[in-house]
């Protein structure tokens, strides 16, 4: 899943958002109608991560690295040459 940073508080305030601890350091924000993923939130930090596949096009958002690559599936490669972060 890619994901942007977003600091636009007007994300909360929606009468479908609900949310769930889903680990120890990660709140997730769905729709309470249709049950969509839409962003997941550090508890730490209060950081807001929104699933870029929820945003219409044009985005205007480019790759910068890949993240947790230690745990990704073996059917694909990840070629791009950006910078790769293990777990953790």
């Amino acid at each position: 899943m890619a994901a942007c940073r977003s600091a636009d508080l007007r994300l909360l305030t929606s009468s479908t958002l609900r949310w769930y601890r889903s680990s120890h350091n990660v709140e997730r924000g769905f729709c309470s109608r249709c049950g969509g993923n839409l962003f997941w939130r550090a508890t730490s930090s209060g950081e807001i991560f929104i699933s870029a596949g929820t945003l219409d096009p044009p985005t205007g958002l480019h790759l910068s690295k890949h993240i947790f690559v230690g745990s990704k599936s073996d059917f694909y490669d990840l070629t791009d040459g950006l910078p790769q972060e293990q777990e953790g």
